[in-house]
């Protein structure tokens, strides 16, 4: 048994100037304040990490949820919003946003 109920990985990647990544479209800050509202909304078991490249740079920025294996793209904080909401707190997936 996992010890988290959901583990979400932000790739928070940083590539040379002029090689696209997830980190110049503000992937950090959007991790930032993905895991302070987690914690403000007091979701237990839920573990938010920063991840070198996943791989996935050209539809980025991504998130990975695991154990569900949930890819997500998104452009701000509502996008977010909307992962913890439906994802994290409910368990469903946000389908306009997965890739």
């Amino acid at each position: 048994m996992s010890f988290y109920d959901k583990h979400v990985f932000f790739c928070t990647n940083q590539r040379e100037p002029g090689e696209g990544c997830c980190n110049d479209l503000g992937a950090q800050g959007m991790r930032d304040y993905t895991k302070d509202k987690v914690k403000a909304l007091g979701l237990p078991n839920i573990r938010i990490n920063s991840a070198g490249c996943l791989g996935r740079c050209d539809l980025g920025p991504v998130l990975v949820v695991y154990p569900e294996e949930t890819w997500y793209t998104y452009l701000d904080e509502s996008d977010l919003d909307e992962i913890i909401d439906s994802h994290l707190k409910n368990g469903q997936v946000v389908e306009r946003l997965k890739v």
